[in-house]
């Protein structure tokens, strides 16, 4: 983007927790978090793609669930964001617009703010930002700007853009829209690729908080007082900004495409053709993963023998996965899951997870890592009485001042030194060491070195579940 112009506050959706690519996608750790594509997660590759020159830090919204892997997965990446603000709980993604374009409007109501979610992928960054740097200046003449996507196939699973008639959908420059379009069903996909004036509608967005307060004050004016409520209630919280829960909780569950888009008449159409998805499933990862010449893709320790169209993924160091003679199959293994499907049916994997619920299997929510401000935990073995974690904490972080009504435990450090407080006693434990923790001791365990601690936790006990915890100091302001 160019130095010359004001910056573009790029405003980071990350609130979702979809399941369309479960096993790796879960509700405690949705796709946007996840490494699907390479050594960053879709959130940092978003990040990334929209900083430097010409764009200020980013806004971020997302759940209460998410907010440390938000910074954290930030901070990976050396960036600090504008803001990350706490939605009490998801309310898709008008309210979210609104929200950001009502703090940018307190400090200029003519900022120019890019909406978009965290979780797709866009192969050229650098055709991206010519985009929209080419969408820039109608926003700035204060039309809204949706990104239209070329479509290559008779997608059902997209919402559509269809272009006024003397539009031109190869053009390099906004174009005008007709009529948003719902998603389709086969035959009328079909209908509208041959028509060539179709785009799909990747749900992004260039405007200025201007522009898009006049548009909800016209079309959604019930949803701007309950915002403002909720935003002028809010909370610093560690650097989150955290949103009134009553205001927010009156609002309804609406897209910023019914709530404003549908009915504005100040909109364009930037259309794209150099490459995106959405991820909306494992046929999607499939294709953006490039398969071979027999349409096959393998990622981890996964294994192909004779097979074609298919799709093999293994996500568990150590777990080897071997396809043999598959043809239209996804198989994605995991510690605890592992789905395999026809690749055909793989949007269908939202009936694995209601039947998962259905049965009470903590699979259907639940990543078998448990993330927490300070790292992750997860567990090794369980029975009746015992379970084993192995538990990482980050350099210079701590867990709370707790103490533990139906457990004990023992910590045996495996790398690195934990400084660990038991009842009134502080100490240094050091790689192959390890401390008691008697049932009912106050204790805590931080990192004070430069990297990593790993160590292995054996809890012993009546009861082993994780709300079985009283914490008395917390760094994180964890209740």
């Amino acid at each position: 983007m160019s130095e010359t112009i004001p910056p573009i506050h790029p405003v980071l959706l990350a609130g979702g927790s979809g399941t369309r690519l479960w096993p790796l996608s879960r509700k405690s750790y949705p796709k946007q978090f996840s490494k699907l594509m390479g050594e960053e997660s879709l959130f940092q590759a978003s990040a990334r793609r929209f900083a430097g020159a010409g764009f200020a830090p980013p806004l971020v919204l997302t759940g209460e669930d998410f907010r440390f892997i938000v910074t954290e997965q930030l901070a990976a990446i050396h960036q600090s964001p504008q803001a990350i603000v706490i939605e009490p709980e998801g309310r898709n993604t008008a309210p979210a617009v609104l929200t950001a374009a009502l703090m940018l409007a307190q400090d200029d109501a003519d900022a120019l703010m890019l909406v978009a979610p965290s979780d797709h992928v866009i192969p050229d960054g650098g055709a991206f930002l010519a985009a929209l740097e080419a969408a820039h200046p109608r926003a700035q003449a204060g039309d809204l700007v949706t990104f239209g996507i070329t479509p290559d196939k008779p997608e059902t699973g997209y919402g559509y853009l269809e272009l006024a008639r003397d539009a031109n959908p190869a053009a390099q420059t906004p174009q005008p829209l007709a009529r948003f379009v719902e998603k389709p069903c086969a035959t009328r996909a079909a209908e509208m690729l041959a028509a060539g004036n179709f785009l799909w509608n990747a749900g992004i967005f260039l405007f200025s908080a201007r522009a898009i307060l006049a548009a909800y004050d016209q079309h959604a004016p019930d949803l701007v007082e309950p915002v403002r409520a909720a935003l002028a209630g809010a909370q610093a919280d560690l650097g989150f900004t955290r949103l009134a829960a009553g205001p927010w909780a009156t609002l309804p569950d609406i897209s910023v495409d019914y709530a404003i888009m549908e009915k504005a008449a100040n909109l364009a159409v930037m259309p794209y053709a150099a490459g995106w998805s959405d991820l909306g499933g494992w046929e999607a990862v499939w294709a953006e993963e490039g398969p071979d010449a027999t349409g096959t893709v393998c990622t981890g320790a996964a294994h192909a023998i004779d097979c074609t169209d298919t799709l093999l993924r293994s996500d568990t160091e150590g777990l080897q996965l071997v396809g043999i003679g598959l043809d239209d199959i996804v198989a994605v293994a995991m510690a605890d899951a592992v789905l395999v499907a026809r690749k055909s049916d793989s949007q269908r994997v939202k009936e694995a997870v209601a039947l998962l619920k259905s049965k009470d299997a903590k699979q259907a929510t639940q990543f078998p890592r448990d993330h927490r401000p300070w790292g992750w935990f997860e567990s090794l073995a369980v029975g009746g009485r015992f379970q084993v974690k192995r538990i990482v904490v980050n350099p210079g972080a701590a867990l709370s001042l707790q103490s533990h009504h139906h457990r004990s435990e023992h910590w045996i450090v495996v790398e690195g030194t934990a400084r660990v407080t038991v009842d009134k006693e502080v100490k240094l434990i050091s790689e192959n060491q390890s401390v008691y923790i008697p049932l009912g001791a106050t204790h805590r365990m931080e990192n004070p070195g430069k990297l990593p601690m790993v160590l292995i936790e054996v809890q012993t006990g009546s009861y082993l579940g994780e709300d079985d915890i009283i914490r008395y100091e917390d760094v994180y302001a964890r209740s």
